[in-house]
């Protein structure tokens, strides 16, 4: 959940490099902030509670100088957000930084609080920099101490070190869903959680997989397993522009991402549909036509906006495939005692790659037998490598907490899936195929059309800004549509909403609708489109505000709803695209005026790394 970045160099430039990075993953938590350097044989720490800002002007009047250094901003697990809590945590000569969660964490403090260590935090990440400390104090060097440390430890972790006595050197351990990467540069190296702290100064990066423990020093990195056996790891090129990762002239990179979906879902669809053979490419990904014809189900598995996608693909697969398909939240699945074997294709779906909740899942999956697929967005993360196979969204960087191109990323991704087990089973045939291909070529040209309506649909937004209650409502691909819709309000602008089957309303949700709780409505074409004609005028009935996602050239649909966002017609599933986009408008605007913090809304961050 939280950033890390470290610097070894021989530039006293540590400090600067460091809260670089740090500006680049702040998305990942920031209700602290803090940075330790090595300067010499004097180790320095400082920490600030709030937003980085805070800890930049910390450092402003009192410059940190030094060639070796780790910093950190933190989303808040144990601990309440506060200067005490914020990491590096320093014991003695020792400076620690933590991603994740240590699970058995009492018995590691009771522990130490008997042998007589005082605790100044109220952290989990406390009792590691005391563990190393105290093997420190036993003659231990610092990768030894950090190697029997690790050992004790319940949990997942990505840990940096340094140490005051050893000021050439920083050690990284990582296990569990804590992600992790290291890099080479000139003279210098580089670790962090995520990609976009590195960019600026290094295109080689290795990530850290489970058990691995990385020795940087200026010069060189090597890294061992957990017995001390140095082992290699394949150095990668990082592909992503530095430029993309950057706001790009707009206010806000929700703002960015919005409007970059047209290109990311282009990219997403790449050269994987072959529209004159009919046929559909999966990066080579091999699926034997016997077993596809042998599976008796595919089960969906994410969390949060993604599970949304995941819900808009199991019907996508039921369609197309002929294959009963489940969504599972990742947090539930292994909990449920899940029925999967070899004869399943298991689905995880994640934007970073690292969503803890969907890694362990997909690996109870994986241990019963279920072959995995992952959908990501984010090269070489956990689930990307855990999985048998991968299929990425291309989504580029996506910095805003508040998913958008990536949720409609993964939704192209998961219907090139389905027509590819389509085509295997019999259940589509070529021309099917190229009829759906045609469809997809002309999908971001319609999203393009979509953005157009921006300045409208800020206007409608700001009619309804004041509310306090919004219902979402829609049926089939509508109903996912509505989850995310009402999702996307919740998270930024802090708005009560909800999303329901519109079938669902008589049964429950109907009690809710007066004067003051606007009701937005999917209502693009499709099969249901009659019955939510009908819901709209029940709303309406009980004195409900209805406002409509409707396709252009629909006149009708005045007579239904207030107000009306309207998107270009597509059919199904790409319709589900199109009509979210007036939904993610929707949500950032009103956002916008109420002043929220769009980009990084409070208690939410981009990765949930920890269960």
């Amino acid at each position: 959940m939280c950033g890390i970045v470290g610097y070894i160099g021989r530039k006293e430039r540590a400090q600067d490099v460091i809260l670089d990075g740090l500006r680049r993953l702040e998305y990942r938590g920031y209700d602290s902030a803090g940075i330790a350097i090595n300067h010499g044989d004097e180790l320095r720490v400082v920490r600030t509670l709030g937003k980085l800002l805070n800890l930049e002007s910390a450092l402003r009047d009192v410059p940190l100088v030094g060639a070796v250094g780790i910093g950190h901003t933190r989303w808040a697990t144990h601990g309440r957000p506060s200067e005490r809590n914020a990491h590096p945590h320093r014991v003695g000569t020792v400076a620690l930084i933590h991603n994740g969660i240590v699970e058995n964490y009492l018995s590691l403090a009771k522990e130490l609080q008997s042998a007589g260590c005082e605790l100044t935090s109220d952290t989990d990440t406390e009792v590691i920099a005391h563990l190393i400390y105290e093997a420190r104090k036993s003659g231990a060097g610092l990768i030894e101490a950090v190697r029997e440390t690790v050992s004790r430890i319940e949990g997942s972790y990505a840990i940096a070190v340094i140490d005051e006595r050893e000021s050439d050197r920083i050690v990284v351990a990582k296990n569990g869903g804590s992600p992790a990467i290291v890099a080479p540069g000139d003279g210098e190296a580089f670790l962090a959680s995520d990609i976009p702290a590195i960019l600026p100064y290094t295109r080689q990066m290795i990530p850290l997989e489970d058990g691995d423990i990385a020795l940087l020093r200026a010069e060189s990195i090597e890294i061992f397993d957990a017995a001390g056996t140095r082992i290699e790891r394949e150095i990668r090129r990082i592909q992503w522009d530095p430029v993309r990762a950057e706001k790009g002239g707009y206010d806000r990179f929700m703002q960015k991402e919005i409007y970059e979906q047209p290109r990311a879902i282009s990219d997403t669809i790449g050269a994987r549909a072959l529209e004159e053979q009919g046929e559909i490419d999966l990066d080579g990904i091999e699926l034997d036509p016997k077993w596809v014809e042998e599976l008796r189900g595919i089960h969906l598995i994410a969390m949060g906006t993604a599970r949304h996608a995941c819900l808009i693909g199991a019907d996508i697969f039921e369609r197309a495939a002929r294959i009963p398909a489940t969504v599972d939240f990742s947090a539930e699945y292994r909990y449920r005692d899940p029925v999967v074997g070899d004869r399943h294709l298991l689905i995880p779906v994640s934007q970073s790659g690292e969503t803890t909740d969907t890694v362990v899942a997909a690996r109870a999956g994986r241990e019963r037998g279920a072959r995995t697929l992952a959908v990501c967005n984010t090269q070489d993360s956990t689930i990307a490598r855990e999985c048998d196979d991968v299929l990425y969204t291309h989504c580029g960087p996506e910095i805003g907490v508040a998913s958008t191109k990536c949720f409609t990323g993964q939704i192209v991704a998961l219907y090139l899936i389905a027509l590819r087990l389509g085509r295997l089973r019999g259940t589509l045939d070529r021309g099917a195929v190229r009829e759906a291909i045609v469809d997809l070529r002309r999908l971001p040209r319609l999203v393009e059309r979509a953005l157009q309506s921006w300045n409208a649909i800020e206007q409608v937004s700001r009619r309804y800004a004041h509310f306090s209650n919004f219902l979402f409502l829609g049926r089939g691909l509508g109903y996912p549509v509505a989850m995310e819709g009402a999702l996307k309000l919740k998270e930024i602008s802090y708005i009560h909403a909800e999303g329901y089957a519109a079938g669902e309303m008589k049964h429950g949700p109907i009690a809710l609708i007066d004067e003051q709780m606007p009701v937005l409505l999917v209502a693009t074409g499709s099969p249901t489109y009659e019955k939510v004609l009908a819901n709209a005028a029940e709303a309406r009935a009980r004195g409900g505000i209805v406002i409509a996602i409707a396709d252009e050239g629909n006149t009708e649909i005045r007579d239904y709803a207030d107000d009306v966002l309207f998107v270009p017609p597509a059919p199904e599933p790409l319709s589900a695209v199109l009509a979210t986009i007036p939904l993610q408008i929707f949500a950032y605007q009103i956002a916008t005026l109420k002043g929220t913090d769009v980009d990084q809304p409070r208690n939410l961050a981009k990765s949930v790394t920890v269960e």
